[in-house]
This record gives C-alpha cells, sequence and structure tokens, in this order.
C-alpha cells in the first residue's frame, strides 16, 4: 500500500493482494519507518457501519475507514478508486482517494510491478 498526503488530501493506492485483503478480511496495514525505531502506520478499513469515507489520526497511525458497500463494489468491478470528502474541525476539507494501484508505462529501475492492475492506457503488457 502506498501512501501519500498532501494539501489536504490522502491519497492510497493498494495492489491487488492488498484489494483482496481489505474485501475478503476488513482491513489491511502498512508502516514506514523513520530514523531513531519510529514509524507512521496506517491502514484501511471495511466497515458496514460506515456511510461515507472518513479518515482518523491517532497514536501516530491513519485509519481511512470506508463503507462496506463500496468496498465490496469497488473490489469486484473495474472501478478504479473510491472518492471522499471530510470536513474538518476548522471548516476545510480532506480529500480522501483511495484506488487500485496500476503497473507504470515506462519502466522503472527496482520496482517490482508483478501485484499491480494492468494500466488502463497501456497495451496489456508488463513495462
Amino acid at each position: 500500500m502506498k501512501l501519500r498526503i498532501r494539501d489536504n488530501s490522502i491519497r492510497l493506492r493498494l495492489t491487488r493482494v492488498e484489494v483482496d485483503a481489505v474485501q475478503e478480511n476488513g482491513i489491511i496495514r502498512s508502516t514506514t519507518g523513520f530514523p531513531g525505531g519510529r514509524e507512521l502506520r496506517y491502514c484501511v478499513e471495511s466497515s458496514p457501519a460506515s456511510v461515507s469515507p472518513a479518515a482518523f489520526f491517532s497514536d501516530n497511525e491513519i485509519t481511512v475507514r470506508l463503507p462496506e458497500k463500496m468496498v465490496q463494489a469497488w473490489a469486484s468491478t473495474e472501478q478504479v478508486s473510491m472518492l471522499g470528502e471530510q470536513v474538518l474541525d476548522d471548516g476545510a476539507k480532506l480529500t480522501i482517494l483511495v484506488e487500485k494501484d496500476f503497473a507504470c508505462l515506462a519502466p522503472r529501475d527496482g520496482e517490482d510491478e508483478s501485484d499491480m492492475y494492468p494500466h488502463p492506457d497501456g497495451d496489456g503488457s508488463k513495462c
């Protein structure tokens, strides 16, 4: 799972195995390590009680919670992404984007793309 945070937005890209895992198990987790043994944890949860995408931050962990029906539809079709907005305490909006991770169109040294979705603009072959 790849995490990108920028300008009041969270973007998570999931590989095929990760999409299957969140559909089947309801949760996936990942971490990014930092010096001093610290780490940022992040997870995607599928919840039958959720009505719209929401994000939470506590104890160095970002949790993105998605409606279970939305996850099921996304995981079982060619739908690329799930998008939501959450109003923050100051009135600003946090954009939440969870999407399937596509293989690149040009080769990248050292990147394993064996579990990524075929790029829709590609010819179906690997980069």
